[in-house]
Order: structure tokens, then sequence, then C-alpha cells
């Protein structure tokens, strides 16, 4: 059992610091864990943390990382950013003030069976962002874009007309709860492993038409890069610019949002860090599954985790301001949306 154990917190260092980070930081958190994913022996918890506001009407902030367990980096920058808040909640008022607008939403290790076991699936088999009811309205690519063939095939979507995995299910009962009758909501979901630039992708991923959201993704993009103008560390683009997919799980979440709220504004994020990147810079990254995903020397993964804190800051920021800047009357809809076809669809 001991040695089960010492195995387990190997295998998962994340978790052992979320826990330790939930220990520090407790006084400021609410904590749920809706379900214990089993993996072999192993019941391993799916944390919840909600943080700031309890007002009904506070704009959300939802922080999400480990969809995929092999990409471990995307929960160690929300850890990191969670360490920084806890202690600046310590002794900085504008820290208290600015978490007291807004209610934030954390789940930074979505598929723990998978992280345990170095793998993009969950213990089933079954890739998470890739298991929603969803179905992309134009050809996918073969395997990548989702397949039910077999979960031995990488990007498995899991068996037709079943409920969605334990995990999904968990996450999206989340954000149901925390998106419910809220007119200002912003998602972020860490991820790794494509390209050599760090992407901030909005949906949809099942469609290369533009997304209806698309001028509240403007209005954010344009806001980001004039307050930070010399900040040059992301790509602002539709997920189907890269590759379209069916099961994506935040079409799932925005289109159920938009049936029951027409009038709100939802804004679901995808930071694809640029792993080939750091692959091209230590060609030692190809001889392991896991490092193609992951820094592997400690001073680039510590630069990975600081960089990403200006972008979050930014988000804790933006979200508590929504009403102020994101687009709600026709007639700024009407601009974002027309600058927004120029920006990232010329020609239509």
């Amino acid at each position: 059992m001991i040695q089960r154990i010492s195995r387990l917190k190997a295998a998962l260092p994340e978790l052992t610091e979320l826990e330790r980070l939930i220990d520090e930081g407790r006084q400021h958190m609410r904590i749920r864990v809706p379900v214990h994913i089993q993996r072999a022996e192993d019941h391993l918890p799916f944390y919840v943390i909600e943080m700031g506001s309890t007002r009904k009407n506070a704009p959300v902030l939802a922080l999400v990382g480990g969809v995929h367990g092999v990409e471990r980096i995307g929960s160690q920058v929300i850890l990191a950013f969670l360490k920084t808040l806890i202690r600046r909640l310590r002794w900085d008022p504008a820290a208290i003030e600015q978490l007291h607008r807004i209610r934030l939403i954390i789940i930074p290790i979505v598929n723990p069976g998978g992280m345990a076991d170095n793998s993009r699936s969950n213990p089933n088999g079954v890739d998470l962002m890739r298991n929603a009811p969803v179905e992309a309205l134009q050809r996918t690519p073969f395997l990548v874009g989702g397949q039910r063939i077999s979960p031995r095939l990488p990007w498995y979507r899991g068996e037709r007309d079943k409920p969605m995995e334990p995990e999904n299910q968990a996450l999206t009962d989340a954000i149901h709860h925390a998106l419910k009758d809220q007119p200002f909501c912003i998602s972020l979901d860490c991820h790794s492993g494509f390209g050599t630039k760090d992407r901030l992708w909005f949906p949809y991923a099942k469609s290369v038409d533009p997304w209806p959201g698309i001028d509240s993704a403007h209005a954010m993009t344009e806001l980001f890069e004039y307050t930070y103008p010399h900040h040059d560390l992301y790509l602002f683009e539709p997920q189907a610019h890269s590759y379209t997919t069916s099961g994506d799980i935040w079409d799932y979440l925005y289109d159920d949002y938009r049936t029951s709220q027409p009038n709100g504004c939802y804004l679901p994020m995808t930071l694809e860090m640029g792993s080939w990147l750091w692959v091209k810079k230590n060609p030692h990254h190809l001889f392991r599954y896991h490092n193609l995903f992951n820094p592997i020397l400690p001073h680039r993964q510590q630069r990975i985790l600081r960089r990403h804190l200006t972008f979050f800051d930014f988000l804790m920021s933006a979200t508590a301001t929504m009403a102020s800047w994101a687009p709600t009357d026709a007639i700024t809809q009407q601009h974002h949306h027309m600058a927004a076809l120029t920006r990232w669809y010329p020609g239509r």
C-alpha cells in the first residue's frame, strides 16, 4: 500500500503540488471533488476550486489544464499562477480587490489518470478533447479529427451514443454550473504540442466558417494588443485555421451556453503552447513521447511558467471589466465582426 502511494506520488507530482497549494490557500477557496477517476486500483480526485466573489452575476473566469495527460506543462502553468495568486493575497490589497470582482474557477488536472500514465487519453483510451457529442461540419483530417475505430489508435472519441467520459462529465458540469445565468464569461484551457509559436485559439474546432462569437474574440485580441504592444508572445486565431475536429468540449459548452443565454457573452479560449520550438532547440525531446509536449531543461520550464503570468493577470482584469469592452450593442458588434473578418478571413 505504501509503495503504491509512493509510486502514485512519483507519477503525479502535479497532484501533490495542487494539494499542497490547497492546504496553503484553503481560506480563499471553495473546494469540491465531484468525482474520483479510477485508474487500476487508484481513485484519483478531480478537483474543482472556486475563488473570489459569490455574487450570482459576478463575471466568471475558468482556468483548465491537464485535459491531455501527457501535456503536463498546461497544469504546471496553472499551478504556478495559483501559487502566485495565493501568496499575493497575503499582502496585496489590489489582488484581493481584483479577485473579489470575479468568480474564479480552477480545474488544474482534468485527466489525472492519463497524467499518471503519461498518456494523451484517459485510462479508458479516450481522447477527452474528441469525446463531446459534437460533429464536425466539414471534413476533418484522418484520425486527428477524431476516430471511433479503436482506443488503441490516437484521437479515439469513444463509442457512439455513449455518455461522455467521467472526466468530461465532471468538467462540463462544473462549467455549466459556473456559467449558468452569467452574462460575461471567459475560459482558458491550457495545452501544448502544436507549432513553434504559442497560440490562443477560439472556436470553432468543428467548422472553418466564422464563429458566431468572433466579435468578442476580436475585441479581446485588440484589447490585449493595445495594452501590451511589445508583448509579441501569442498568435490569436480561430482553431480551425490549424485543423478541424469532432467532439471538441469547448464547442459543446459554447453552443450550450448560447442556446440557454443568447444575449450573454462567453469567450472560450485554448492556449496551445508551441512545443515544436522546444524540440527544435533541443533534439533530445525526440527520444521520449512525453518530451514532445513538455520542456525537459529546468531553465526552459521556469521560463514557460513565468511567461504566461502576464496573460493570466490580464484575463483577471479583462473578466472583471468585460461589461465595458465586450461588444454588447449592435453597432459595436458589427464593427468588431467586420474587423475580425478582415483579420482572420480576408476575401470573405
